[in-house]
């Protein structure tokens, strides 16, 4: 198993606790047993941190020439360690077009949702319809929050957007709605994958978890995977897999150690100097990541301190009522968030809260490739962000949106005055967008699940045309699902392990 997140922690903890495997877990990162980490309001020290990955996407005229920043999780853990804790499952249309994109209706809703319901543990509003409480996996609303986060849904309602219990009930089965977060947090805490995954398990004779274990190459023979060459405290060993590898690394990272072994787009392998041991155009193709724009900000007329992880409510629309999917998601922030073109251009208070406009259905796609044949060469990330105008029109509708929420009847005790963007249209909302825009972190897509020529592994999650070798993270989304990433790339390794354990 190479990575401990969201995906590798549940098939490596399932794999162990339910057969007799021997399970070697290959983690670069270190422990997620510190404050950073646990700490619900200190997630947002790991960005950027020895946590993190620290990759970048190359600068782009979309974004004025800026570059954005791609966290990923480099901990136990991976992204669920660094992440905002938000549990949100996906639009009910996400998995219904897995399933069509590879032809296994076992990728469908109606039994990603048994998943769901099998794995969850749920605190909040009972339904027995959609929600689980007998499952590992504890989820809550989140509790005692900022009196900011309910006014905002009060906000929302001003513009028609209803409000509901539960962000991920009936909600996200139809045209969205307004609701308190979802949250990975019991008793102050953060709760990441491998808390209800792994730990336990390690116990166990059968597994190993080796932390700053950096991965090289797959190994190969022929086309068959014998092993896995990694690099930790200096030495480069390898191992031998006897019955299969599983890649759960990230939409990065995974990509990036296909085509360090020679498995990818053959004319880019050779351009870089890599030996092709097996052509697969798609690896590293059809980047996709949400929009988080930064932001859409308010004094407060008195400061309040933020709770839980500051994030506490958000809601799904349409940009576009004709769309079938909700592709907006901002989130209200409980302190100021904006980028750092506006940081020099506003003069932003400490006291000051945020609604941050965010599209979780991009029409863009970019892509990552090597930049030479060393593990230690960087990749090259283009994000593709507002490439294509659909987004940019999303994006500015959201914006629009957004400062209506914000300046509404229900909001007013807390506003003492607009201090970012103002009423802006045309260009200067476009420009204005352009400078906001950031990335929810939610990288996916590269190794797509599929049938069709770009598709890197089928419904089984296995690499096309690689014997003993499967994927388990969101680079194996066909289309990134609607909304924070980390329960849908959980619903992946669940569905890897059932194909494993059979």
């Amino acid at each position: 198993m190479i990575g401990s997140g969201s995906g590798g922690a549940v098939v490596a903890g399932r794999l162990a606790a339910e057969t007799d495997a021997n399970v070697l877990v290959l983690e670069a990162g270190g422990t997620d047993q510190i404050d950073a980490v646990l700490n619900p309001l200190m997630w947002s020290t790991n960005i950027m941190s020895e946590r993190d990955w620290g990759y970048m996407a190359e600068p782009s005229d979309k974004v004025n020439g800026r570059s954005l920043i791609l966290p990923m999780g480099k901990v136990v853990g991976g992204g669920s360690s660094i992440n905002v804790m938000i549990w949100a499952r996906g639009h009910k249309n996400d998995f219904d077009f897995w399933a069509s994109e590879t032809g296994d209706e076992a990728w469908n809703y109606e039994n990603v949702l048994e998943i769901y319901k099998r794995i969850e543990n749920w605190q909040g509003t009972p339904d027995d319809t959609r929600r689980g409480t007998d499952g590992r996996l504890f989820v809550d609303q989140v509790q005692d929050p900022n009196p900011i986060a309910p006014a905002f849904l009060d906000a929302c309602g001003t513009v028609g957007i209803p409000a509901y219990d539960d962000m991920n009930g009936e909600m996200m089965e139809g045209e969205g709605g307004a609701a308190l977060a979802n949250v990975r947090i019991k008793d102050g805490m953060r709760r990441n994958i491998p808390s209800d995954y792994l730990w336990e398990t390690l116990k166990q004779p059968n597994i190993t978890l080796l932390t700053g274990a950096t991965v090289h190459r797959i190994e190969l023979d022929g086309t068959t995977v014998t092993g896995v060459t990694f690099e930790k405290d200096g030495e480069v060993m390898t191992v031998g897999a006897n019955e299969r590898v599983v890649l759960s690394a990230g939409a990065i990272n995974t990509p990036k150690i296909l085509m360090q072994s020679g498995i990818g787009p053959a004319a880019h392998l050779g351009e870089v100097g890599v030996e092709v041991k097996h052509d697969l155009p798609g690896v590293g193709q059809n980047f996709q990541d949400h929009i988080l724009a930064a932001g859409c900000v308010w004094e407060y007329n008195t400061p309040l301190p933020p709770k839980n992880s500051a994030a506490e409510a958000t809601f799904f629309w349409k940009s576009d009522s004709s769309l079938d999917t909700p592709d907006l998601q901002p989130f209200q922030i409980e302190v100021p968030y904006v980028s750092e073109v506006h940081g020099g251009a506003y003069e932003v208070p400490a006291g000051t809260w945020t609604i941050a406009p965010g599209i979780v259905r991009p029409q863009s796609t970019g892509e990552v490739k090597l930049t030479g044949a060393n593990p230690e060469d960087p990749v090259s990330i283009d994000g593709g962000f507002l490439k294509e105008e659909a987004d940019l029109t999303a994006l500015t509708r959201c914006i629009e949106l957004c400062r209506e929420i914000g300046n509404s009847s229900p909001m007013a005790e807390f506003v003492k005055r607009e201090v970012m963007p103002g009423a802006l249209s045309g260009e200067d909302l476009k420009d204005f967008a352009r400078n906001a825009a950031g990335t929810y972190f939610h990288e996916s897509c590269t190794c797509k699940m599929g049938t069709d020529e770009m598709s890197v592994v089928n419904g089984s999650l296995s690499v096309y045309g690689i014997e003993k070798l499967s994927i388990a993270d969101a680079s194996a989304m066909p289309r990134v699902s609607t909304g924070n990433t980390m329960a849908s790339t959980v619903i992946i390794g669940e569905r890897m392990a059932d194909i494993l354990i059979g």
